[in-house]
């Protein structure tokens, strides 16, 4: 059993999004075990079928349990509820509402009541490497991902098998049962592309061809994503720092072994010093960074630089009330001024105060010119975790 990092409101309602198996039940059984609740698994085919039809069947029943907490798992399979649970909140102030999804996507588009900013919105993501604390083993979660129930599994095959199981999962009962797209062969056949094009800066033409679909359907693709919480787009840096700046976004996936699964590469070992390692490592610490800014409210903004010269940077975390942060991200061992160079340059013309930063697996903390070079978990610990 894990320690999330993930702190329980005690008294304001609140909505918890995440993508499937990212462990809310379990959160939500962890912190309210022993308390007078009331719970509606929507995943349930008998809970689905009484609160869908019968939406209020909730008011009757809480007329006479007393209930502290109602929680309802997985509300988008139900949207209707959302009304009946608004009016029971201005009935009984007493009374605290959770409500889990892994999308939001269902209850915007048939315009449900998300109850007018009476609940909080709050995400729960994989595990990170803090949470995962003794049994974090960097290599593992490159090649297998974080979420809880991987961490069950001792062999390659059954991580294999689980991580393909979840995708055929999502496609299932996030997509297909859900309707969220017309036509699943030509969603089936982006999610593959999308997975190769993980880490990189999304060529919406090229995409839409190969798929064979317009340039809106691709976007509205990935919106599809985002909404289910399988990925999220770091934009282009909005801020003009030199001409000829490129402006698409790239796309990460939600779990390095999720996007593993989806371009079928489970079965090839992640080497040390390749190509393939390298980028699942800037993936991993990019989520990180992610789901730490989300936990710590510290609203950070995320971006990155490249110019059509190819002149970059990997990642821009703008603070509020403090500088700029430029980060490297690179997978060496020991960092050398080839590492450093392009952060030089930048740093140089930047036109507002920043800071400059190598992460990596160097466990030498040093200094190159302005460039301070950092082990990537303690950089995550000085820029995330003491800023809480």
């Amino acid at each position: 059993m894990f320690r999330r990092i993930k702190k329980i409101n005690k008294n304001n309602s609140f909505f918890l999004f995440g993508a499937r198996g990212t462990g809310k039940s379990t959160l939500l059984q962890q912190h309210f075990q022993g308390t007078n609740t009331l719970w509606i698994d929507l995943l349930r085919d008998a809970d689905e079928e009484r609160f869908g039809r019968y939406p209020d069947e909730l008011s009757r029943a809480l007329e006479v349990g007393s209930y502290q907490h109602v929680i309802i798992d997985e509300v988008q399979k139900a949207p209707k509820l959302l009304d009946v649970v608004h009016f029971e909140m201005g009935r009984r102030e007493k009374t605290q509402f959770v409500l889990t999804g892994s999308s939001a996507r269902k209850l915007r588009r048939g315009s449900a009541n998300l109850l007018a900013g009476r609940a909080f919105t709050y995400k729960l993501f994989p595990l990170t490497s803090i949470e995962l604390a003794e049994s974090f083993q960097l290599r593992d979660c490159l090649e297998w991902g974080s979420l809880p129930k991987v961490f069950s599994y001792v062999s390659r095959e059954e991580k294999s098998d689980f991580l393909r199981a979840y995708v055929k999962t999502y496609l299932r009962e996030e997509i297909q049962i859900e309707q969220l797209v017309r036509q699943l062969d030509p969603f089936r056949n982006f999610l593959e592309i999308a997975a190769q094009s993980n880490c990189k800066i999304i060529n919406y033409s090229k995409m839409a061809k190969d798929v064979g679909v317009d340039d809106k359907t691709i976007a509205q693709y990935f919106s599809i994503l985002e909404d289910t919480l399988l990925g999220f787009i770091l934009p282009a840096f909005q801020r003009s720092v030199r001409k000829q700046q490129r402006v698409a976004p790239k796309f990460f996936s939600f779990d390095t072994g999720v996007v593993r699964a989806l371009n079928n590469t489970l079965r090839v070992e992640l080497l040390p010093q390749t190509y393939a390692f390298g980028n699942a490592f800037e993936h991993w610490v990019l989520l990180e960074c992610v789901r730490l800014n989300e936990y710590y409210h510290l609203d950070y903004r995320f971006s990155y630089l490249q110019t059509k010269d190819d002149a970059e940077i990997d990642l821009i975390i703008q603070r509020p009330g403090q500088a700029d942060l430029l980060v490297e991200i690179k997978s060496s061992a020991r960092v050398t001024e080839e590492h450093t160079s392009s952060l030089k340059h930048f740093q140089k013309s930047w036109k507002l105060p920043c800071e400059a930063e190598v992460w990596s697996l160097d466990e030498l903390e040093k200094k190159d010119e302005n460039v301070l070079c950092l082990h990537w978990q303690k950089a995550l610990q000085k820029r995330f975790i003491e800023q809480a």
